[in-house]
């Protein structure tokens, strides 16, 4: 399954929507509106809205295949099942379960206790689910409705917040490109609103190992900055604890999981290059970077799925050698998914225009690309970020180094 792309789908649904002031209503009208719509792809059929009431929740709303069937029923906030669903944000849970009332389930309706915790505490969505489907799948479905609902309902309360959050964000955002024997490295984003989702990283690991990363977190504004924290710290923690690549990546994806204020669907890949020459990677469902070596292109997909819908996936590592002349281009889909109306960007494009412009440094080499985007596409359509990475030798790194020190200067004169 795509899972961003259809996120994204299930986005531009929402956003098309007009929704009531009211939060049942607006809750209720975007979830029925995502079951009917993506019915398939997520294989829910219905569900019920509870609204809390005291100590209790009451059933105010059903939609989809049950949707003339009562409502007014109360479930205790104490049910095990709704204790989970507040705790955790989404859980799924078999009538057979510890804790699941099988007469509380039959009087509701349901067969599997799948449900999502939304408007801070005040509702529980539950959701009908098909019979096939696997928990990673259902906790899928649900988390992605839970982020795109709570989205949509915390869309008002961010904007006296936003400077603040574009501070801390361009702070964690590398300040300078680090000085690499024998490479050139660069990178740069450009977000599409004031906050990006997109995130890139240069770790000093040892003096012999850089650590590349880049990633992209669903949405924009106080969410997007708070996963880019979450990214920075945790990829950070891993190498100071000396953790294992693969390691580092599930413990990042337990702490996106559990954390309920942002999303759950980042891609992130993150690799370690040595000087000389070896790059151990993994990919956590992020549009995978290429390495440019001679006239051909190696994709460095090996990895896994996205950080964030369950907690328990499991990656993979990759590895590549990277030789003097090798180019490594590391990009968010802002930049091959950016659109004029009539064509994207595309994979193919970016890399002939690398392959094109191959003895152009690496800094010249992002500038040039983030131009001929920024032509290509229409603004403010996503963030955009670029890492470039050559592979120059200690000479040509050296000379690249003084190079760049002296554009400083001038630019600072």
């Amino acid at each position: 399954m795509d899972y961003k792309n259809l996120l994204t789908q299930v986005q531009k649904t929402i956003a098309a929507l007009e929704t009531s002031e009211d939060p049942r209503t607006m809750i209720s009208t975007i979830a029925e509106t995502i079951a009917v719509n993506f019915r398939n792809e997520l294989g829910i059929t219905g569900g019920r809205l509870f609204e809390l009431r005291d100590n209790d929740y009451e059933l105010v709303r059903r939609f989809g295949e049950n949707s003339e069937e009562k409502v007014g029923i109360l479930v205790p906030y104490s049910y095990r099942p709704i204790e989970l669903a507040i705790e955790n944000g989404a859980v799924v849970m078999d009538r057979s379960d510890p804790g699941v009332d099988p007469e509380i389930e039959q009087q509701l309706g349901a067969d599997r206790f799948a449900a999502i915790s939304v408007g801070d505490e005040d509702y529980i969505l539950s959701f009908d689910v098909a019979a096939d489907l696997g928990r990673e799948d259902i906790l899928f479905s649900l988390n992605l409705m839970r982020y795109s609902i709570n989205q949509k309902l915390r869309a008002d309360k961010y904007q006296t917040v936003l400077a603040e959050a574009q501070r801390i964000q361009q702070s964690i955002l590398p300040q300078r490109a680090p000085n690499y024997p024998g490479y050139e490295i660069y990178g740069r984003t450009v977000p599409a609103e004031v906050i990006s989702g997109d995130f890139y990283d240069f770790i000093p690991v040892s003096d012999s190992i850089v650590g590349l990363a880049i990633a992209d977190g669903t949405g924009h504004g106080l969410p997007a900055a708070l996963v880019v924290r979450d990214i920075y710290m945790g990829l950070r923690m891993g190498v100071d604890r000396d953790l294992k690549i693969v390691r580092t990546i599930q413990k990042l994806n337990q702490i996106i999981h559990r954390n309920k204020l942002t999303t759950k669907f980042v891609s992130l890949f993150y690799g370690e290059l040595e000087t000389v020459g070896t790059f151990i990677y993994t990919n956590a469902g992020h549009n995978p970077p290429f390495l440019l070596k001679g006239d051909a292109f190696h994709l460095l997909r090996s990895g896994g799925m996205v950080l964030g819908p369950t907690p328990d996936a499991s990656y993979t590592r990759g590895y590549v050698e990277v030789s003097e002349g090798d180019i490594l281009c590391l990009y968010t889909d802002g930049i091959v998914e950016a659109s004029n109306d009539v064509e994207e960007f595309g994979l193919e494009r970016l890399q002939e225009l690398v392959r094109n412009n191959r003895t152009s440094s690496a800094q010249e080499l992002v500038t040039l690309v983030l131009q001929e985007v920024e032509r290509w596409g229409l603004p403010g359509q996503d963030d955009r970020t670029i890492v470039i990475v050559k592979a120059v030798g200690e000479g040509g790194a050296r000379a690249a180094a003084l190079g760049a020190r002296s554009a400083e200067r001038g630019a600072r004169d």
